[in-house]
């Protein structure tokens, strides 16, 4: 029986999709999707006989549950949250802090135009800046000093290792264009790099995190550079110890997972700790890292509290039992997409919106029964509170936050703006449900579709057009007009690549769970079953779509026609993700990771001592 209809799907994806069985075709073969075709809304009555045919099978009255433990974070403890760091109290030596780095950073600059030397230590402070969290103070002057080193006629043009990566990855990192080119002075005229490079432990180090800055077409350079500085690296790093103890470190989160790839906060939090040891450390950069770090934490306990009281409200903890609990998890993407305290009306907003999703997939998931699942669908297309009475009891409270939740947003943005984006909203909200629709019908079909049939609808499924859609709306404010969301169409691509990454990455981390209660198959098992390969074999498959997609993205990332807002909140969520998933289900299961860097993030400032 056909119940799927797969009209998101290009011609050449469902043609070639059984064709393709080595794991080095795969990302060729998605290459040639047309993004922005969204899942069409596909009705089938209840009483068709294909749908009624499924629904007859089901033994009575049985509901799916998948047992997952309650909340760990009650709203008395988020109420508890507090801290002795506030803008009010500690701002006037924020500003002091900021107004000493601008100087010492341009004065860097002006030092770098002598010699390589001075160029290293201004990449190096520019480098710290950002990954102790403060660029966002600096971004007009830090852009100003890699404009004017990128530029040709005031480039200089260093001979190390060390210098040369770094300035590569930190231009590229600002869209500003660095040929892979100036890595051909390291390598043999067989494309190999040079051999005397092996003991350069910092070049390998910054040769490998430049090397995630490559694109689809620098396969050639770059992947040797991947290939090449990895190898060296994890042969070394057991032989740093002592006073290399640092360094031993910054190699084995790198071996972990690349900088370009990890969530800004987290990386912010962590980079703390090892700064604070660095002999060059620049005193009063750390401490305005400390202290912007515990002010901005601040914002995140207000806004938390905030929302805690919205959720409560809405009482799904009893309303909705059978899906997860879990609003600090959920505002973790909210942090992770937006960190910086001017978006804390987004990251309320987007708490909300994931928050509402996760309900309604897990409904769709593991709770609902498919004629129910069906009826939602249409109502969501429907979009009135008078549809709501043709849905089950159990769905009422559902539908109805989704639609106070998306008409709230439309009426802020109305008000500002003179401008409907309920248009915007409601297409995201029904392509999101009719995409978990489409997998809720392969899986009372017991059908296992193929990679590329998955991952058409599973770039949808994961939430994440929807979150950068409304990411958009919340934080534009009044710049928001008919143009401005038209160019969020330019973004498309670099939306889906995102997306992409992030469906990914949770599947490798939840596949087996979700599989053992018998959810429908995800990408794991999809590669599994087309190629007939090993569990092992299908991850390492998905991990190489993974590093495609990452090399799409960056090259997205430098085109000036997409909203920069859009490309920097599209490769947050794919560093989120990477962040929630590194080591499990961080949703599913609160406890672990997921726990003790919401403690971090959230409940625990840094001991500081404030100079006067």
């Amino acid at each position: 029986m056909a119940l799927i209809t797969f009209s998101s799907l290009s011609p050449s994806l469902v043609s070639t999709s059984t064709r393709h069985q080595g794991l080095i075709h795969l990302p060729k073969v998605l290459l040639q999707r047309t993004v922005g075709k969204q899942p069409s809304f596909v009705y089938v009555s209840t009483n068709s006989s294909p749908s009624s045919e499924v629904i007859s099978n089901r033994p009575a009255a049985q509901r799916r549950s998948a047992q997952y433990h309650p909340t760990i974070w009650d709203s008395k403890l988020i109420d508890s949250f507090t801290t002795h760091y506030t803008y009010e109290l500690q701002g006037t030596r924020l500003e002091h802090l900021k107004q000493n780095v601008t100087e010492t950073l341009l004065a860097a600059s002006t030092r770098s135009t002598k010699d390589t030397t001075s160029t290293l230590s201004m990449l190096k402070l520019i480098d710290s800046i950002q990954r102790l969290g403060v660029a966002y103070h600096f971004e007009k002057e830090i852009q100003a000093v890699l404009t004017s080193l990128g530029s040709s006629s005031t480039a200089n043009t260093p001979s190390d290792l060390h210098t040369v990566a770094l300035q590569f990855r930190i231009l590229r990192e600002h869209g500003i264009p660095s040929s892979p080119d100036v890595f051909n002075k390291f390598r043999t005229r067989d494309g190999r790099f040079e051999d005397s490079l092996s003991k350069d432990i910092e070049g390998l180090l910054s040769l490998y995190e430049a090397s995630h800055l490559g694109t689809l077409g620098e396969d050639h350079v770059l992947e040797e550079a991947k290939s090449f500085s990895a190898k060296k690296l994890r042969q070394l790093v057991g032989t740093l110890e002592g006073e290399d103890g640092l360094l031993k470190q910054l190699v084995q989160q790198s071996m972990e997972i690349p900088l370009h790839w990890r969530m800004p906060r987290i990386e912010a939090r962590s980079f703390i700790d090892i700064y604070k040891k660095d002999d060059s450390r620049n005193m009063e950069l750390l401490e305005l890292a400390k202290l912007d770090y515990n002010i901005v934490q601040s914002v995140y306990q207000r806004e938390i509290k905030e929302l805690s009281r919205w959720w409560r409200d809405l009482d799904f903890e009893h309303k909705a039992n059978f899906s997860r609990d879990r609003l600090m998890e959920n505002y973790l993407w909210a942090m992770g997409i937006n960190y910086e305290p001017q978006f804390s009306n987004c990251r309320i907003g987007l708490t909300k919106f994931v928050c509402i999703l996760t309900v309604i997939d897990d409904m769709y998931d593991v709770y609902g029964f498919l004629d129910e699942l069906e009826l939602f669908a249409q109502a969501v297309y429907s979009w009135n509170m008078e549809a709501k009475e043709e849905l089950p009891e159990y769905m009422q409270p559902i539908y109805t936050a989704m639609l106070d939740f998306g008409n709230e947003v439309n009426d802020n943005v109305f008000k500002i703006n003179d401008l409907s984006v309920l248009p915007y909203i409601k297409k995201e909200w029904v392509n999101l449900c009719n995409s978990y629709l489409v997998e809720a019908r392969w899986f009372y079909c017991g059908y296992t579709p193929t990679l590329d049939e998955y991952i058409m609808n599973a770039w949808t499924s994961v939430g994440g057009p929807g979150a950068i859609l409304h990411a958009y709306l919340l934080l534009q404010g009044r710049n928001i007009t008919k143009s401005s969301l038209d160019s969020v169409e330019h973004g498309s691509q670099i939306i889906y690549w995102s997306s992409l990454v992030t469906r990914l990455s949770d599947d490798l981390a939840t596949s087996k769970a979700e599989s053992e209660r018998g959810d429908v198959a995800k990408s794991v098992e999809c590669c599994m079953k087309e190629r007939g390969i090993s569990e092992e074999e299908a991850q390492d498959c998905i991990n190489e779509l993974i590093s495609s997609s990452w090399k799409k993205i960056n090259e997205e990332s430098s085109k000036t026609a997409i909203p920069k807002s859009i490309v920097k909140m599209s490769l947050n969520m794919a560093r989120t993700a990477h962040s929630i998933f590194q080591h499990g289900d961080g949703i599913g299961t609160s406890n672990g990771d997921t726990k003790d860097r919401l403690i971090s993030l959230i409940a625990n400032p840094i001991p500081i001592i404030i100079h006067s």
